[in-house]
């Protein structure tokens, strides 16, 4: 059957009715957001300091089960500390997958860290267990000191950050247990996922730290910011210390003792976020009913949808289809940019890119497939 590229761009249209172009996501503000940014333009306290940024942070424990949670400025910067908080240091090596925003690598270079790609899984988009697994047992060893060392480069294999794509949990729990068993921190990189669950456990809540984003493509906006959450304390006190300049609490005198970071989030965007945050749930509702309508349509069409595994429940932050091959990708894109559909095609693979073209890498051979045929659609909360 020829690609019905005209019945894709006619049913997505007919989605969003009345518009001329459609956006790939876009931010929708139906509830308090005026309210409660003007509130915080008046008590003058629009920076890193107000209410709103300890509503916000007291929000993200109680929607996603974490004990503690930091309010960064943005998903970047929370991913940059955490993994300064699971101890990360420069020439450490960090396992991850290819597939995913420049963001994961960019956070850990700060550090001078080395990254290391690990495959993923065809179905989850996200790291791979099984891939994990093999790596270590091939190019991994534990020493006296019990750290998990690289037997190629000599270096040590500190932590590993699996993302969940656009939303679809991974096989976090596996991810976990190999994990703990050679001795490397987990920190999730759940900057796409807020609402995401895995087993009954939100995302970001498997790992030691977790982070989010906020920035203005995502499913929640505060215009910028991010978050860390956590369930220890130690870890969840030392990043909100990090976070403001490492500054030693004192009435009025200004101590620092160390190098700190000028990551905490602003009470300005914090008041944004507050009210996208009472909505979340409907937004979800939302994306959820949208996703259910792409996955019927799709199904008829002979179309490759990707969606959520057994025991997994995605917020469908960006809906995604496979397709035949490359050139049929191409071809997609080339339509429906054209006719004012938004999409777009994965993040161009890590280990392609000049910066990182050196790391040690398995043979990437789902990556590869995934990056030759995946698209994003709109996928933007109807109002």
């Amino acid at each position: 059957m020829e690609f019905p590229f005209d019945r894709v761009a006619s049913f997505i249209k007919g989605l969003y009715p009345g518009k001329e172009f459609i956006p790939l996501h876009a931010p929708v503000f139906n509830g308090n957001e005026r309210k409660y940014v003007l509130d915080t333009i008046e008590s003058t306290f629009v920076s890193s300091v107000g209410a709103y940024v300890d509503k916000f942070e007291e929000m993200m424990c109680h929607i996603t089960g974490a004990k503690y949670a930091v309010a960064i400025v943005n998903g970047t910067n929370a991913l940059h500390l955490a993994l300064i908080l699971a101890g990360v240091n420069a020439q450490d090596e960090v396992l991850g997958q290819s597939l995913t925003f420049i963001a994961t690598y960019n956070a850990l270079s700060y550090i001078g860290a080395q990254p290391v790609f690990i495959d993923i899984d065809r179905d989850t988009l996200g790291l791979s267990p099984e891939a994990l697994e093999l790596f270590l047992l091939k190019n991994a060893d534990q020493r006296a000191d019990k750290y998990c060392y690289n037997k190629v480069t000599g270096r040590r294999i500190a932590a590993c950050v699996p993302m969940h794509t656009f939303g679809l949990p991974c096989r976090i729990d596996e991810i976990r247990e190999i994990c703990n068993k050679w001795n490397i921190t987990l920190v999730e990189d759940a900057a796409e996922s807020l609402g995401s669950y895995y087993k009954g456990i939100h995302t970001g809540l498997y790992g030691e730290i977790g982070t989010f984003s906020f920035n203005g493509n995502k499913t929640i906006t505060s215009g910028g910011g991010g978050a860390i959450v956590t369930n220890n304390e130690a870890l969840a006190r030392r990043a909100k210390y990090l976070s403001t300049q490492a500054k030693v609490p004192h009435p009025w005198a200004f101590v620092h003792d160390e190098v700190g970071y000028n990551y905490r989030m602003p009470n300005l965007n914090a008041a944004l976020a507050c009210a996208q945050l009472e909505q979340l749930d409907g937004f979800i509702e939302n994306k959820r009913e949208l996703s259910a309508l792409y996955q019927n349509e799709f199904e008829k069409l002979g179309i490759q949808y990707c969606r959520e595994i057994d025991g997994a429940k995605s917020n469908y932050w960006l809906n995604a289809i496979l397709l035949k091959d490359r050139n049929t990708r191409e071809a997609f894109l080339e339509y429906m940019n054209s006719h004012g559909v938004m999409s777009r095609p994965v993040w161009e693979l890590m280990h392609k890119l000049p910066m990182f073209m050196h790391a040690q890498r398995d043979e990437q051979v789902n990556a590869e497939w995934i990056a030759d045929r995946l698209v994003n659609i709109p996928s933007s909360v109807r109002k």
